[in-house]
């Protein structure tokens, strides 16, 4: 992997704006990603030669993309090319001020677990998409009372167009357990992530997710097994998990309240199970990371 780069970033400030950071990337090199969570959104037009792991998925490009990071999935990229060009924007769920718009973001196909974060556009529309980046770097860098709906703005454009492009392979499925798989990965994303105790986990077994599907836990348990090669207790099981490991390194909630968020009805069953799939107590996962 590369090492640091001289890049130009236009619009950065080391007060970020209403948790918003909008750039552009140019230069001889750029930084290896740790493959790690992060606190922000990101959304990164590019030219480049790189791999992209993401989650469980891997993405090879040699050629001009958008990439869409989700704060609660872990990524890296690794840069094959010494040249980089484009631009970048990085904004928190708060930025993203309205429900209606947080869900939209959440379930998007753009960054949801099972969707598809990388989307490869032609010249054309990579030249629409720079307008909108240089539309927001001027924003960023200027006086206008009501640039923060401004910048929402582009991010939502930048969007619907990642969106109109991106085929949507997933929702046309036809294959019966193709679909079944589909919509119980989608509605497992949607439960997370967790802002509050008060909001705990309303599904948390296969059979939760069979009664809201109206199908029988067999039927789906073997459909998800057959599409994904994991059945849907893994599947629960790792995302809140993943979850949980995110609210102990990003959070200063206690683990009891990490327990009760997650639907536990006692934090002893919330260490048991998260010692079973991570091998590892909540606090002792905590204090290996140095965030005791």
């Amino acid at each position: 992997m590369r090492s640091m780069p001289v890049c130009t970033v236009a619009g950065f400030q080391p007060a970020d704006f209403r948790g918003f950071k909008v750039y552009e990337i140019s230069g001889t090199s750029y930084p290896a990603l740790v493959y790690g969570r992060r606190d922000v959104y990101k959304i990164v037009l590019t030219t480049g030669n790189m791999r992209i792991c993401y989650g469980d998925q891997v993405f090879d490009m040699d050629d001009t993309f958008l990439f869409f990071g989700n704060p609660y999935i872990p990524y890296s990229v690794e840069h094959h090319s010494a040249e980089q060009q484009g631009f970048a924007c990085l904004f928190t769920e708060a930025f993203i001020d309205s429900r209606e718009r947080k869900d939209s973001l959440l379930n998007s196909a753009l960054f949801r677990y099972d969707g598809t974060p990388v989307v490869p556009v032609s010249r054309e529309q990579a030249a629409f998409v720079t307008t909108l980046y240089q539309t927001m770097i001027s924003a960023y860098d200027g006086d206008y009372n009501r640039k923060d709906e401004m910048l929402r703005n582009c991010i939502d454009l930048i969007m619907h167009e990642a969106l109109r492009i991106l085929p949507q392979v997933v929702q046309q499925e036809k294959n019966a357990a193709g679909r079944i798989t589909y919509l119980f990965l989608e509605m497992l994303e949607r439960q997370f992530p967790i802002g509050s105790v008060g909001e705990a986990l309303k599904l948390r077994n296969p059979a939760d997710y069979a009664a809201s599907l109206s199908v029988h836990v067999n039927y789906l348990n073997r459909s998800v097994k057959e599409i994904t090669g994991k059945p849907i207790s893994v599947h629960i099981a790792e995302r809140v998990v993943a979850e949980a490991k995110a609210l102990l390194l990003h959070s200063n909630w206690s683990v009891a309240d990490i327990a009760y968020g997650l639907g536990f009805e006692y934090p002893s069953y919330f260490n048991n199970y998260f010692k079973r799939v991570s091998g590892h107590t909540p606090n002792t996962f905590r204090k290996a990371q140095g965030k005791v």
